[in-house]
C-alpha cells in the first residue's frame, strides 16, 4: 500500500511539473496561439478581484486606473504560481523517492528551485532531480527576462499608430472627423496610404494579440484612448468610403476591413467570444441604426464630401461591411472596458466574466 502511495505521489508530481511547464512554454516560447488552463485560471481570478475593486470606483478614470494593473499584475503572478507548483511537484517526487519527511522534501525542492542550496540531497537519483529543478528555475528567470521586452515592443508598435490616429480622427475617434479632415488637408485620394498602414497594423495585432494574449488588456497610456475603439473608427471610416462616398473604388480600404475583421475574429476565437459565422446583412443585424447612418451621411454631405446618390444601396453596402466586425468589436470594447466612443463602446454589451476552467479549446 505504501509503495502504491509513493508511485501515485511520483506520478502526481510529474503531472504537476509537466502541466506547469506546458503553461510556461505556451506563454514564453510557443510562436502561435495556444491556450493554457493554468493561465486562464490565474487571469480569471485576477479579473474577478479587479471587477470587485471597480465596484467601488465612481468615475471612469478611477476604473481605468484599476484596470491598468489587471494584465501586468496577472502576468507577474504567473511566475510565482509556476514556481510554487514546480516546487510542489518536485517535493512529491522527492518524497516518493526518499520516503522521508515531506516538509524536508518541500524545503529541498524550494532550495533547489531558487538555487539557495541550504538543503542537501542524498543519493544519485535524487541529486539528478535536484539539478533538473535548479536548471528549470534558472530557465524560467531567463525566459521572463526575454519575454518582457517582446511584450512591450509589441505594445509600443500598437500604440504608435493608435496615438497618431487622434490627429486624423479626433478623440474619441470617429469617421466624421477622419473623413472631413482628410478632405480638407490631404484629399480623399490620399486615404489609400492610411488603409495600407492599418492593414499592416491589423495583421501585426492579430499575430501579437493571440500569441501574447495578455496584450489585449494592456491599456493605452491615456484613459480616454483605446486600441479597440481606434480600430473600430478606422473600420467604420473605410466602410463609409467604400459604400457611400462618390470616389473611385479603393481596394486598399476593402483589404483594410478584411484584415480588421479577421484580426478581431481570431482574438474573439481565442477568448471564446460567441460571434456569427459568415454573417450576412440583414439576416444578421448590426448595432448601427439607419437613422444614425443617415445622420452621419448628412453631416458629411454638408461638409462638402461627395456622397453617392442612391442612399438605400449605400446603406445596404455599409451594413454589409459593418456586419463582419460588428459583434466582435462591441464585445472586445466590453471586455477591455474601453472608453466611450461613437459606434463602438457606446453600445457595448455588459461584460460577462468567463468561466475559470474549460474542458477544451473550441
Amino acid at each position: 500500500m505504501e509503495n502504491i502511495l509513493h508511485i501515485f505521489a511520483f506520478l502526481a508530481g510529474a503531472g504537476i511539473i509537466l502541466t506547469t511547464l506546458s503553461s510556461a512554454v505556451s506563454t514564453f516560447v510557443l510562436p502561435r496561439s495556444a491556450r493554457s488552463q493554468l493561465n486562464r485560471l490565474v487571469f480569471g481570478v485576477m479579473r474577478r478581484l479587479v471587477e470587485l475593486l471597480i465596484r467601488f470606483a465612481k468615475t471612469y478614470e478611477q476604473k481605468d486606473a484599476i484596470m491598468a494593473y489587471y494584465s501586468p499584475v496577472a502576468l507577474m503572478l504567473l511566475v510565482p504560481t509556476w514556481y510554487a507548483l514546480i516546487a510542489l511537484g518536485y517535493a512529491l517526487i522527492y518524497w516518493a523517492l526518499s520516503a522521508g519527511d515531506f516538509f524536508f522534501d518541500f524545503r529541498l525542492s524550494g532550495s533547489s528551485l531558487l538555487t539557495l542550496g541550504f538543503t542537501a540531497s542524498e543519493g544519485p537519483l535524487l541529486t539528478l532531480f535536484v539539478f533538473s529543478e535548479a536548471m528549470l528555475g534558472l530557465i524560467m528567470v531567463a525566459l521572463l527576462i526575454a519575454y518582457l521586452p517582446t511584450m512591450y515592443s509589441a505594445f509600443s508598435r500598437r500604440e504608435q499608430l493608435v496615438n497618431m490616429l487622434e490627429v486624423r480622427a479626433g478623440n474619441p475617434p470617429n469617421p466624421y472627423d477622419m473623413l472631413t479632415r482628410y478632405q480638407r488637408i490631404h484629399g480623399l485620394d490620399k486615404l489609400a496610404d492610411l488603409w495600407r498602414q492599418w492593414e499592416v497594423w491589423f495583421a501585426d495585432m492579430e499575430e501579437s494579440h493571440t500569441t501574447l494574449p495578455a496584450l489585449v488588456f494592456f491599456r493605452s497610456p491615456r484613459a480616454d484612448v483605446s486600441w479597440v475603439t481606434s480600430a473600430g473608427a478606422v473600420l467604420d471610416s473605410a466602410a463609409i468610403v467604400l459604400s457611400s462616398i462618390e470616389i473611385p473604388t479603393e481596394m486598399s480600404a476593402a483589404l483594410c476591413i478584411r484584415a480588421g475583421f479577421i484580426a478581431f475574429d481570431r482574438i474573439a476565437h481565442y477568448f471564446d467570444i460567441p460571434r456569427p459565422r459568415e454573417p450576412k446583412y440583414p439576416q444578421t443585424p448590426i448595432s448601427i441604426t439607419r437613422e444614425e447612418y443617415d445622420g452621419l451621411i448628412r453631416k458629411l454631405e454638408e461638409a462638402g464630401l461627395p456622397i453617392k446618390p442612391d442612399r438605400e444601396n449605400a446603406w445596404l453596402d455599409f451594413a454589409g461591411w459593418r456586419v463582419n466586425y460588428d459583434r466582435t468589436l462591441l464585445v472586445l470594447c466590453s471586455m477591455v472596458m474601453a472608453p466611450q466612443a461613437p459606434w463602438s463602446s457606446d453600445r457595448a454589451p455588459k461584460f460577462k466574466l468567463p468561466k475559470l476552467w474549460i474542458s477544451k479549446h473550441k
